[in-house]
């Protein structure tokens, strides 16, 4: 589902994130910026292992804030890490939000048109996937309405189950 918030598409889809075709996929990260399994290791395993040493070579970071590396064989060109949690593997909505903003403004500086998010802190941080939906989807609304990533055309989440999916088109399209 798509939905138009100024000159931004922001989309929602059901998928493999690492199969995305935008400029810069996003990986939900611990602060030492490590690539485990579920969706933080598809980059690495769709991407190759270079994602990782890049990123951890930078960490360890303070828990939201983003690094960017190149993307290895993924089809983006970037893959920019949310440390959305500490070596603890706990979140909450104020470092899914921070995470998230960080995000955004890697990709401001990068001059990218489109990234493709996760849901942050739902898989191993256990984070409530509407509470992660509020502050992912408000942080990308307010950062849109503030122009500050004139670049920026397409946001898209995309999410590794139907229940997922459907939080976030509630959220985004202000449904309950």
């Amino acid at each position: 589902m798509v939905k138009a918030i100024g000159q931004v598409s922001v989309e929602t889809r059901l998928g493999d994130i690492s199969q995305a075709e935008v400029d810069a996929v996003v990986n939900a990260a611990n602060n030492h910026l490590w690539m485990g399994g579920g969706v933080a290791g598809a980059p690495k395993r769709a991407g190759g292992i270079e994602i990782e040493r890049e990123a951890v070579a930078q960490g360890p970071v303070e828990i939201g804030e983003a690094v960017v590396t190149s993307a290895g064989r993924l089809q983006a060109r970037y893959v920019i890490h949310a440390a959305v949690m500490g070596p603890d593997l706990q979140t909450d909505h104020s470092k899914i939000s921070k995470s998230t903003k960080s995000v955004l403004e890697r990709a401001r500086e990068l001059g990218i048109t489109s990234i493709a998010f996760p849901a942050l802190g739902t898989g191993v941080g256990g984070f409530p996937p509407d509470l992660a939906a509020d502050a992912m989807v408000a942080e990308c609304e307010e950062f849109i309405k503030g122009a500050s990533a004139p670049s920026l055309k397409r946001i898209l989440f995309i999410l590794f189950s139907d229940d997922l999916l459907n939080v976030f088109e509630r959220r985004l399209h202000g449904r309950d």
